[in-house]
This record gives structure tokens, C-alpha cells and sequence, in this order.
């Protein structure tokens, strides 16, 4: 097991597609939940290096400093603000909106924030059950809620939620019912968007596989001892055993998928899913 394999990449300035939009300016805010690390980290540079002004929200605060603090080594464009809140509580998710929206034209919804737990469904505790579905799919609709009325005051009165999806929103593994059905919940928060935007408040989610993330790094050894099979074995047999691309993404190239998706090239995405698994929901042996 290589330490590639086990460590979460840092972003790069050279990592970051750019994106020719005259929307991707410093007066047009991106909300984007989760920014403390991960995938959310990499979409905050990603959007602050596309010029957008990125309003960073978390339960991590330390996570948060250090988003901005790799933000200005790589010295971006756009600016990176913390916003410290929890998703599970519906005053701070007033508070978050509220106060990106402080910040220029609210006009972009990243949709990042998870959580994962692995257990069977006999011995799923309902208490995590209920955590995972506040922070992984009740908080994007009410912050989608929360936002659309801003989307609607911005110069062109247009919008965009990016909810981050996952394989498990398409098929599904054992031991993660708590993922599995907010992964399935957040295609049809998705398509919800879309049937209510008329083309102007457009929505649209990221389905991947396995990309090198602590959410990800942190249950190797719980699927390891569920499956009573080794760490490495998790990673070859259950995490790439079904891709035919025989390596995990990389945070940045998920957020790059949602600046594709928040830019003019994706106009035409509009409740639908950008499968980036490696093949691995779609082929079989």
C-alpha cells in the first residue's frame, strides 16, 4: 500500500481549470459547505482561482484557516472567506446564507459537506442515521432554500446548486445505508431544482468513485474489519476492484467537474449527473 494511495493531495495552482466566463468574477459569491478539507477544500481554491469570491463554511474552523491559508501561498484571484457553522442547525444555516450573501452577488451553491458510517442496517444506530441525513442532504435543500432567492437578485437573475453525489447514488454497497440514501435523496433534491428553475436557477450533481479524501481514508480500516478482509484488499478489491480506471480522483478533479458545472459550458446541465466513476457503476466482468 503506497502512501499515494493513503494521502490526501494538496492543490496546485497549475491543478485548477480555468474557465473563460465573464460570471466568474469577484462580485458573484460561491457557497461552498465542507471547505475545511477534501473535495470541499479543492472546490473553494478551485473557484477562488476562477476569480469568484468564495464564501467557506464548516464545523472545522482550524479546516477552514488552513483552506485560506493555502489559498494565499498559491496566491488566487478570488478571495476565500470563513464562515464557521453547523449544518445541523437551522440558525446556522441562515446565519451561513446570510452572511455570504454579505459578501457580493450569492449566485453559486456547492454542496459538499458528508459524513460516513459503516454498519449493517441491523445495527445501524439511528442517531448517526439522523446526523448524516441533516448534514448530507436536509442542509443542501434548505440552503438551496435559502439561496434561490438570491440566485434570482443577481444582474441576471440566474443561479446554480452543485451537489456533490456519488456511485452510491446510482448502486449501492452494504454497510452504508446512511450514504447510500442520502446519495440517492440528493439526485432527487437535483431534479426538484431543475423542474422549478425555468433554465435560470439550474442544478446539477457529481456522481465519482472513490477519490482521496480523509472522508474516504478514514473508513479503510472500518471496511476493512466489516468485510474481515485487509486495508490493502479494501482498496484494490473494493474500492478500485470495479473501476477500469485503476486509481482514485483526486479532490481537485472533482472540483473542477463543478466549475465546469457552474460555468456557461454547463448551461445545458440542468438536473442531471456527472457520472466520473471509472466505469465502475456501468460495466461488469
Amino acid at each position: 500500500m503506497s502512501d499515494s494511495q493513503l494521502t490526501a493531495p494538496t492543490v496546485a495552482v497549475d491543478d485548477i481549470q480555468r474557465f473563460d466566463d465573464d460570471s466568474f468574477t469577484d462580485r458573484n459569491v460561491c457557497l461552498v459547505t465542507g471547505a475545511g478539507s477534501g473535495i470541499g477544500r479543492a472546490t473553494a481554491l478551485g473557484a477562488a482561482g476562477n476569480g469568484l469570491t468564495v464564501a467557506a463554511t464548516d464545523i472545522d474552523a482550524d479546516g477552514l484557516e488552513g483552506t485560506i491559508d493555502r489559498g494565499e501561498d498559491l496566491g488566487l484571484e478570488g478571495s476565500i472567506t470563513s464562515i464557521v457553522g453547523d449544518l445541523t442547525s437551522d440558525e446556522d444555516l441562515e446565519r451561513i446564507v446570510e452572511e455570504a450573501a454579505q459578501l457580493g452577488d450569492l449566485k453559486y451553491l456547492a454542496n459538499i459537506a458528508g459524513m460516513q458510517h459503516i454498519d449493517s442496517i441491523e445495527e445501524f444506530p439511528m442517531a448517526t442515521y439522523d446526523r448524516m441525513h441533516q448534514v448530507m442532504l436536509r442542509a443542501p435543500l434548505y440552503l438551496s432554500k435559502l439561496c434561490i432567492p438570491h440566485f434570482r437578485e443577481t444582474a441576471d437573475g440566474a443561479g446554480c446548486v452543485g451537489n456533490m453525489g456519488s456511485i452510491h447514488g446510482h448502486y449501492v454497497t452494504s454497510d452504508k445505508v446512511g450514504y447510500n440514501v442520502s446519495k440517492f435523496g440528493l439526485r432527487g433534491l437535483t431534479q426538484s431544482i431543475a423542474a422549478e428553475g425555468d433554465g435560470e436557477i439550474r442544478a446539477y450533481s457529481v456522481s465519482t468513485g472513490y477519490v482521496k479524501t480523509p472522508l474516504v481514508m478514514n473508513q479503510l480500516e472500518d471496511t476493512a474489519e466489516q468485510r474481515g478482509i485487509s486495508v490493502d484488499e479494501v482498496i484494490q478489491d473494493v474500492m478500485l476492484g470495479q473501476s477500469r480506471v485503476k486509481e482514485m480522483m483526486e479532490p481537485v478533479d472533482v472540483a473542477n467537474l463543478f466549475l465546469f458545472g457552474f460555468s456557461d459550458l454547463g448551461r445545458h446541465l440542468d438536473g442531471g449527473d456527472l457520472l466520473f466513476d471509472g466505469g465502475m457503476s456501468v460495466t461488469y466482468e
